[in-house]
C-alpha cells in the first residue's frame, strides 16, 4: 500500500534554512508568515521543519502537515491534507485533491481562533494518520 503522506526525512526541530528564509528582507509578508509558522511549530512536541520548494514546511515527525508562503500582497498558511479538515468558518481556499490554504493579508481582520483551530486539526489529523500506520 502506498501512503498519501508527504514525508521529509531531513525534517528537524529547527532547520537553519527555514530561519534563513524568514531572515530574508523580501517580501515583507514573510514577517506575517513567520507569526503563523511559530504557531505551527508550537502545535505539538514532535513538530519538525524543513524548507521545501522554497517554503517553510511543518511536519509531524517527518510527515508534512502545513507550510507558510509569502507573496507580494499576502501570506498563505497551507495544509497538506486540508481537504479533509473541518472548516466551519469557510477559511480554506483551493480545489485540489488534498491541499488547501488560508490567505492572510496585512491590515485585514483574521479569525485567529478559526485559523488556530485549523492548525490544531491539521496537526491532530497528521498525528492520527501516523499512529494508524500511514
Amino acid at each position: 500500500m502506498v501512503s498519501d503522506l508527504f514525508r521529509f526525512r531531513r525534517a528537524r526541530p529547527r532547520d537553519p534554512e527555514v530561519e534563513a528564509w524568514f531572515a530574508a528582507p523580501e517580501p515583507e509578508t514573510r514577517r506575517l508568515a513567520q507569526l503563523w509558522f511559530e504557531r505551527l511549530r508550537a502545535a505539538g512536541p514532535d513538530v519538525r521543519e524543513v524548507l521545501h520548494d522554497t517554503y517553510p514546511t511543518a511536519c509531524v515527525e517527518e510527515a508534512a502537515f502545513a507550510y507558510v508562503a509569502a507573496f507580494k500582497a499576502h501570506a498563505n498558511i497551507g495544509f497538506f491534507q486540508g481537504a479533509s479538515l473541518p472548516d466551519p468558518k469557510g477559511l480554506l481556499d483551493g480545489a485540489g485533491k488534498r491541499m488547501r490554504h488560508v490567505k492572510i493579508r496585512w491590515g485585514e481582520p483574521v479569525d485567529e481562533a478559526a485559523v488556530q483551530a485549523l492548525i490544531a486539526a491539521a496537526y491532530a489529523d497528521m498525528r492520527a494518520r501516523l499512529d494508524a500506520g500511514g
